[in-house]
């Protein structure tokens, strides 16, 4: 029995979010993976990365929002610096979302050089 529940624990394990840096994060941009700005629609008018989509984690349509993206795709999310992004990530996690990759330092450590 024991060794079955740790069978169990590595192969159903929880999905995780990974926080990825600059350069890694580029690539999976390159890639064409869905990309995901979870800022304000007024931060995103102010710049964003080109393809995102604007999914405001403040507004009360979130939840709706990311419901009608696809569970298996893999997902990049990012914000200003990091934290709402981390959080909207969690939240997607919880939803049954599988591949989340989140930008470190968001918006503000890809428009530095």
């Amino acid at each position: 029995m024991r060794t079955l529940l740790l069978i169990l624990f590595f192969v159903i394990q929880t999905p995780k979010v990974e926080v990825l840096e600059k350069p890694e994060y580029q690539n999976m941009v390159a890639k064409g993976y869905t990309l995901i700005d979870v800022r304000t629609p007024e931060e995103f008018k102010e710049g964003h990365i080109e393809g995102a989509l604007n999914i405001d984690v403040k507004s009360e349509e979130f939840v709706t929002e990311i419901e009608n993206l696809t569970k298996s795709d893999t997902l990049l999310v990012y914000c200003r610096s990091g934290r709402r992004s981390l959080y909207a990530a969690q939240v997607m996690v919880s939803f049954g979302f599988q591949k989340i990759y989140d930008l470190e330092g968001g918006f503000l450590n890809w428009e530095s050089e």
